[in-house]
């Protein structure tokens, strides 16, 4: 479970009807469609979904390393998809990203010392001739995410998976930011190492009142690591809720699916999986048809001319799905 015992200050990031398309020669390809959420100060949003759900696009839009279609970002209840370059690159301080590969996101050709240094160099937060400073604050960087002072002229080809990975951390922590979009930041490692790259985090976050939104495809470490969760199918959000509600009242056929498909590592339990026939949608010119409707063992007629919204079924739980009072 995520971190409980920061303070709340209210929500810091809020996303309204985020939408971003790419032109294709077919037409339009929706891979963020209308989507809504918020963060707490001090919490952390899960997004999982399967690969090419728009998981890494939402992300990457949010910190504008995207431009939406439309929609609306508000960040400390400013909207900053209106900002220009300067505000901008203000705001990188404060809105940060760890990526999925920790070997393909580091310049080979930089060390530990100066991969962390970069972006205090490029803010202007140390003069490039300013040794000391720099090679301070990196070793305190170095230091808080685990990484060994012998480390610091290596580079990241030397490095294994899970030490690469805390050179990428202590790189976006370097700004001191408010927010991290932690973009499958432990799917490319081993499992031992996974579960200390998660316990890190969830320290940092502790320690420095982080706030994370966390994409995995990983039901079990979204579950550990979350506040709250949001299941992602074809660029739409269908289910969102707590991790505790939604593991024990799945609504949405998809989430369903993809609950059935955790393992449980017990020989003597004899495990249901639901498992999906059909094809997927393609995600250009989407109708109005349920994005589902091709694998959903519950669809009808009338999910094909279902229009997209959100229904909360209890306090908190919400789920894009026509078989919950929408009529």
């Amino acid at each position: 479970m995520g971190n409980n015992l920061i303070e709340k200050n209210g929500v810091l990031l809020e996303v309204r009807n985020l939408k971003k398309y790419f032109d294709t020669p077919r037409g339009p390809l929706q891979a963020v469609d209308d989507v809504s959420f918020s963060i707490e100060r001090g919490q952390t949003l899960g997004i999982v979904g399967e690969s090419g759900c728009g998981k890494s696009t939402l992300g990457r839009t949010i910190l504008r390393l995207h431009e939406a279609t439309s929609g609306e970002i508000l960040f400390e209840g400013e909207s900053i998809l209106g900002y220009d370059a300067k505000r901008l690159k203000k705001l990188r301080t404060e809105m940060q990203i760890i990526f999925q590969d920790p070997y393909s996101s580091l310049n080979p050709r930089m060390t530990v010392s100066q991969a962390i240094a970069a972006p205090l160099i490029l803010q202007g937060l140390y003069r490039r001739d300013d040794r000391t400073g720099i090679e301070t604050r990196v070793e305190e960087l170095m230091d808080l995410v685990g990484l060994a002072k012998r480390l610091v002229n290596s580079y990241p080809h030397e490095l294994d998976g899970g030490r690469r990975q805390r050179i990428g951390i202590a790189r976006a922590l370097s700004l001191k930011p408010k927010f991290i979009v932690c973009d499958e930041p432990v799917s490319a490692l081993d499992v031992s190492i996974q579960a200390q790259v998660l316990n890190l985090m969830q320290d940092l976050q502790a320690d420095l009142g982080l706030t994370y939104m966390f994409i995995t495809h990983d039901l079990s470490v979204i579950k550990h690591i979350s506040d709250n969760i949001v299941v992602m199918y074809l660029g739409q959000v269908v289910e969102r809720a707590r991790p505790n509600v939604l593991f024990e009242r799945p609504l949405h056929p998809y989430t369903k699916a993809l609950l059935s498909a955790i393992p449980i590592p017990d020989p003597d339990v004899k495990q249901e999986k639901l498992i999906l026939k059909g094809e997927i949608s393609s995600p250009v010119n989407m109708g109005t048809a349920c994005r589902f409707v091709r694998r959903c063992p519950s669809c009808t007629e009338a999910c094909r001319t279902w229009d997209y919204r959100e229904i909360e079924t209890e306090p908190g739980h919400f789920v894009s799905c026509r078989l919950y009072g929408a009529q």
